[in-house]
């Protein structure tokens, strides 16, 4: 037992157990101790991964299972970048990271053929290869644009999308290369290459959300959901690599497709992210610094020379498309450092192609030598320049998005005590209250850190302790359900006799702004339910009102349908449910299709214009004829219709129908009805919007428009 307990302690370490015990180890304290001495954490797992590797103290040999370890943490990285990423921000992009795409392949491509041809004296076939590695890059970085929270940043948006095509493009150079020196290159292989590629996109990009949505609304069960996000993910890496292409390829547009069906605010991305951040991508960085060889430091002076060959070149190869760009489209410095910093790391595809092209052997010395595509040189310098790219990487990166975060969050707002976000959410049906919870989620802005209530109302002239018990247990769920999407909910139990005298004391008691009231799926809405809320909540609170009957989990709804009357934006309550209903289009990544009239699309236009989230809008004015827009309602669309208070300016007579139209027209649809606040001053606010004839012309960003625009700098 002894001697067999020696065996596995003997370096490198053999027991599965003690492995993965000093890989934990290194994840937990790596980046404590690093961020003492001003050492990025991603940059202090990869020297920790340097220190214990083969060419450390050979603490850990790179064998099977840490590779298997790292390329999983690589294509969750490539993953999180496609599912982080807001599509909106994407396609108002697409042209500007095509450019910074095309710039950041061919820039680093021709300055490596110069480099590969006239600095080291190689052949074109290497030089070009050379120039491929150069090219592409990995969004090692990424990690810490997350952890700062400035992944919608434009620059980052830009970046990621140009990172998908300078990555494609140099392994398509690198598929060509290899293929000519196998004599392979003909018009089969072109044919055969796009045909795959085309196959495998129109798959990922078209299959994958469609059975995504189908799981999604078949199966509830965090668990299951997580591990179906990682089988596609793999599936994504799998199929691109049967279409000749490389496999981070395929986690990255898994990402994208499965983009819509994972809001930012939900519990299954909260997952995501945690398991990716704690795990899989430290697995990666460690991996990564297992590969550098610092004895090529001290052993081969040709090999240094390549060395720095390679990192200037690819260095600069990488800051000159960043600076254009930035100069391009006036971009402000740090973004500038910020695109260099996160395109600048070379690791993955830059490994997988200089080890492609050492083991290519494209002859033999007179004594039987092979002569390799990428000599021996080429492959040590490679990992030199991995470590010293990934370094000003992490250090550049850092800084920019440290300093991006702080200017984003400089010079905040005043918010008063009137005007703060407070919501509440009544629980009385446990099956709703999941889709209460995310739906709050999506609605809340991101300052708002505590300023959620759970309220369960018990009758105290019959009650008995079933009921508490009950109410105990209602409240528990809600809370375990904020928690799984790191919101903290405040729990608050009243004693009543009347439902809506307990959630007006607590309105008050609380300061609440904004109501989120449920319907049990079963039961629906009835023609009396406007009467009985009205005379109810909305005739004692003022305060911004949602009655949410969810059909199906929000996070699978494609398009939200808004139905705006006449005069909304004469309410003063306009700028405040508007914020909400922008963050639930921003929060979750669906389409947002507006229907109103002129005048409060026009505003609503410029408010999007300065907030830019992905949107339509449809001039629709004739609320006898409501259902004239059943046409356009699509299954996993929701419907959210703005109403108004009897007698307010707003106020039309054909909502009263609009229970029966729901219930007999849009049974099988999810839908939220809103009711603004339309009465009262509000503290911050100018007298003037007490006096709608004040504020014309609407179409100008006057009053109104200022109001709304320093509301939604606190979203």
């Amino acid at each position: 037992m002894t001697l067999l307990l020696i065996n596995e302690l003997s370096l490198p370490l053999q027991h599965p157990v003690l492995k993965f015990m000093v890989i934990l180890v290194i994840i937990l304290f790596a980046p404590i101790l690093f961020n003492k001495i001003k050492i990025p954490h991603i940059l202090g797992l990869i020297i920790a991964g340097a220190i214990i590797g083969p060419f450390g103290i050979n603490l850990l040999e790179r064998d099977g299972s840490i590779i298997l370890s790292g390329t999983a943490g690589l294509l969750y990285i490539m993953f999180l970048a496609g599912l982080e990423i807001d599509m909106g921000d994407l396609k108002k992009n697409s042209k500007k990271s095509i450019v910074f795409g095309l710039l950041t392949f061919a820039i680093p491509m021709l300055l490596g053929i110069f480099a590969g041809v006239f600095l080291m004296d190689f052949t074109m076939p290497t030089s070009i290869l050379i120039g491929s590695m150069f090219a592409s890059h990995t969004l090692i970085t990424y990690p810490v644009v997350t952890k700062l929270d400035v992944v919608k940043n434009r620059a980052v948006v830009i970046t990621v999308g140009g990172t998908i095509i300078t990555v494609t493009l140099g392994l398509l150079v690198l598929a060509v290369i290899i293929g000519m020196q196998s004599g392979e290159v003909n018009a089969h292989f072109w044919t055969r290459l796009s045909v795959s590629i085309l196959i495998f996109s129109a798959i990922v990009l078209l299959l994958f959300p469609i059975v995504g949505r189908w799981f999604f609304k078949k199966f509830s069960d965090s668990v299951s959901q997580y591990i179906f996000v990682l089988v596609m993910v793999f599936l994504g890496a799998v199929l691109a690599q049967a279409a000749g292409i490389e496999s981070i390829i395929g986690a990255f547009l898994a990402g994208l497709s499965l983009n819509r069906l994972i809001p930012v605010t939900s519990p299954l991305m909260n997952r995501i992210s945690f398991v990716g951040n704690a795990i899989f991508i430290p697995f990666f960085l460690i991996s990564v610094g297992m590969l550098v060889d610092y004895r090529a430091f001290f052993t081969d002076l040709h090999t240094l020379y390549v060395a720095a060959i390679l990192s200037i070149t690819a260095t600069f190869s990488k800051y000159i498309p960043a600076i254009l760009t930035r100069r391009l489209y006036k971009f402000t410095p740090d973004e500038g450092s910020l695109m260099f910093g996160l395109s600048n790391a070379q690791a993955a595809a830059t490994l997988a192609a200089v080890l492609v092209g050492y083991n290519v052997i494209t002859g033999y010395t007179p004594d039987g030598s092979p002569i390799r595509l990428l000599n021996e040189s080429v492959l040590n310098g490679t990992i030199i320049m991995i470590l010293i790219t990934c370094t000003i990487a992490s250090i550049v990166t850092q800084k920019a998005a440290l300093n991006i975060s702080l200017a984003e969050t400089a010079n905040p707002e005043p918010q008063d005590r009137d005007s703060s976000e407070q919501i509440l959410i009544p629980v009385k049906y446990s099956e709703t209250i999941d889709e209460l919870i995310n739906l709050s989620s999506l609605l809340k802005s991101k300052s708002n850190l505590d300023g959620l209530y759970a309220l369960n109302v018990i009758n105290n002239s019959t009650s008995n302790e079933n009921d508490l018990k009950r109410a105990h247990e209602l409240l528990d769920k809600a809370v375990k359900s904020a928690s799984s999407v790191d919101i903290r909910l405040n729990k608050l139990l009243r004693y009543d006799v009347n439902v809506i005298n307990a959630i007006t004391s607590v309105v008050r008691e609380q300061n609440i702004s904004d109501l989120v009231v449920s319907l049990h799926t079963k039961k629906g809405i009835t023609d009396s339910f406007l009467g009985k809320l009205t005379e109810g909540v909305l005739t004692r609170n003022n305060v911004t009102t949602f009655v949410y009957k969810a059909s199906q989990p929000i996070s699978t709804i494609k398009r939200h349908i808004l139905v705006i009357p006449r005069n909304a934006e004469l309410e003063i309550g306009f700028p405040f449910w508007l914020l909400k209903v922008w963050n639930i289009a921003r929060n979750s990544g669906a389409i947002l299709e507006i229907y109103g009239q002129e005048k409060n699309l026009t505003l609503i236009k410029e408010v999007l214009a300065k907030h830019p989230v992905e949107a339509q809008f449809r001039y629709f004015d004739d609320w006898d004829d409501f259902l004239i827009l059943s046409r356009e309602i699509r299954d996993d669309d929701n419907l959210i219709i703005v109403m108004a208070r009897e007698k307010s300016l707003s106020y039309h007579t054909s909502m009263e129908r609009i229970p029966h139209y729901l219930r007999k027209y849009f049974e099988n649809q999810s839908f939220i009805l809103i009711f603004p606040m339309q009465t009262g001053v509000i503290s911050d606010m100018n007298d003037t919007f007490t006096n709608p004839s004040m504020l014309e012309p609407i179409g100008k960003f006057d009053e109104m428009g200022k109001t709304i625009s320093r509301i939604f700098k606190r979203k």
